[in-house]
C-alpha cells in the first residue's frame, strides 16, 4: 500500500513540475496584419562617404526591422538594415558629396512594408578622395614606388597602370590593397627607360579617384646572382636541423626555409657572403607559407649590416649599419587576410635601402623582433638587387 501511495505521489510531483515549466516562446506572425507604423523623427549625421540616420521607433508589435534604400552610383543601389533593438541606420559607399535621397521603410514580421519616408543626406568627402590627396608615385629601383596616407584606414585598392610598349596605351601593371594609415608599395621588373605611369584608388564599392599620370624612368638595378654562401661566425645563430641557411637562396619559396634553433634569444643574426661586392638597392624577403605568414617566428623587424672584412671573432666592430626595416602587413589588423598572404609570402616583401650604401660583399641579417615574439626566426627566401 505504501509503495502505491509513493508512486502516486511521485507521479503528481512530476506532473506539477512539468506544468511549471515555461512555455517555449512563439513569435506570432500574422500574415493578415497591416504593415507596421513608420518610424519617425529622423536625424542625419553625414560621414565620409556615408551617413548615420537615427530615428524614433514605433510601438507597433508587428515591427521587425527598418531598412534604407539608396543609390550610391547611377543605377547602383544599396540596402542597409537595422533591428528593432537599435535606432540607427548606417549608410556607406557614396563616392561624391552630392545630396542623395534615402528611402526609409519599416518592415513587419510578415514582411509587409510601410510607405517609404524620404530622408536627404549629403555625405562628406569619401575616403577614396581623401586618400587621393596624399597619394604619390615616383621612380624607384627597377620600377616605381607608390606612397599613400590613409588616415581613415579605409579598405582601398591602389591600381598602377603603365605604357610598357610605347604605344600610348596604359595597361594594368599591378594592384595593391591596404587599410593601413600609411604605406608604400613598389612595382618591380621594369627596364630603365622612360615610361608613362598612372596610379589611382578604388574602394570596395567601385568608387574611383582621379588618376595621377607621370612620365618616369625606373632606376637601373640587377639581381644579385645566386647561390650566395654562408659565412658562419662565432656569434651567429645556429640553424635547426635541416632548416639550414642555404635554404633562403635556393629559389624554393614554398618548399624549404631557414629556421634557427627553438627558444633562442632575440636579437639574433646570421651572415651571408654575396661572393662579390654589391651596392645594394633593395632586398625581397618571403615569409613562410600560410598559415605561418605574419605569425610565430616570421621576422617583424630587422637590421641589415655590411662589411668587406668581417672580424673573425664575430664582433660588430667591423660592420656598418645599412638600414633598419619593419615588415608591413597590408590589412593592419588582427588576423591574416588573403592580401596579407599574397604580400608577405607569394610576392614577398620589398625593402629599399634608405640611402645608397657603399659596395659590400658580406651582409649580416639581425632580427630584432618576430611577429609572434618567439625565440626563433624563420625565413623562406631572400633576394638582393643592386649594382655589381
Amino acid at each position: 500500500m505504501k509503495n502505491i501511495l509513493y508512486m502516486i505521489f511521485t507521479l503528481l510531483v512530476a506532473v506539477g513540475l512539468q506544468g511549471c515549466k515555461e512555455d517555449p516562446r512563439l513569435d506570432h506572425n500574422d500574415p493578415n496584419a497591416a504593415a507596421p507604423q513608420q518610424v519617425t523623427d529622423f536625424k542625419a549625421e553625414n560621414t565620409p562617404g556615408g551617413a548615420n540616420i537615427t530615428y524614433k521607433l514605433s510601438s507597433d508589435v508587428n515591427l521587425a526591422y527598418v531598412k534604407a534604400l539608396y543609390e550610391i552610383q547611377p543605377g547602383v543601389f544599396k540596402e542597409s538594415k537595422s533591428s528593432i533593438y537599435t535606432d540607427t541606420l548606417k549608410l556607406e559607399g557614396f563616392g561624391d558629396t552630392n545630396e542623395h535621397e534615402v528611402k526609409i521603410i519599416s518592415v513587419g514580421r510578415n514582411e509587409k512594408e510601410s510607405a517609404p519616408a524620404i530622408v536627404k543626406v549629403k555625405p562628406l568627402a569619401p575616403p577614396v578622395e581623401l586618400a587621393y590627396n596624399n597619394l604619390s608615385i615616383e621612380a624607384g629601383f627597377g620600377g616605381v614606388k607608390v606612397r599613400i596616407k590613409n588616415d581613415l584606414q579605409a579598405n582601398l585598392a591602389i591600381v598602377v597602370d603603365a605604357d610598357t610598349t610605347g604605344n600610348g596605351l596604359l595597361r594594368p601593371l599591378q594592384t595593391f590593397y591596404t587599410k593601413s594609415a600609411a604605406s608604400s608599395f613598389s612595382v618591380r621588373g621594369l627596364s630603365a627607360t622612360p615610361k608613362k605611369f598612372s596610379v589611382y584608388l578604388r574602394d570596395r564599392w567601385g568608387n574611383k579617384s582621379q588618376a595621377i599620370i607621370k612620365d618616369l624612368t625606373p632606376l637601373f638595378e640587377q639581381r644579385v646572382p645566386k647561390p650566395f654562401a654562408g659565412y658562419a661566425l662565432p656569434t651567429d645563430q645556429a640553424a635547426l636541423g635541416t632548416n639550414v641557411l642555404a635554404n633562403i637562396w635556393d629559389g624554393l619559396v614554398n618548399l624549404s626555409i631557414y629556421a634557427s634553433n627553438n627558444n633562442t634569444p632575440i636579437p639574433q643574426w646570421f651572415t651571408i657572403d654575396l661572393k662579390v661586392p654589391v651596392v645594394l638597392s633593395r632586398m625581397k624577403a618571403h615569409q613562410r607559407t600560410p598559415p605561418y605568414t605574419y605569425v610565430g617566428a616570421c621576422v617583424k623587424s630587422f637590421e641589415l649590416w655590411g662589411s668587406n672584412a668581417p672580424a673573425s671573432d664575430g664582433s660588430w666592430a667591423s660592420w656598418t649599419l645599412i638600414g633598419k626595416f619593419d615588415s608591413f602587413k597590408p590589412s593592419g589588423g588582427v588576423g591574416v587576410t588573403a592580401e596579407d598572404n599574397a604580400y608577405g609570402f607569394t610576392n614577398g616583401e620589398d625593402f629599399e635601402m634608405p640611402d645608397t650604401p657603399p659596395a659590400y660583399r658580406y651582409l649580416r641579417f639581425k632580427t630584432t623582433e618576430t611577429w609572434g615574439g618567439t625565440g626563433q626566426v624563420t625565413i623562406a627566401e631572400i633576394t638582393f638587387w643592386g649594382k655589381l
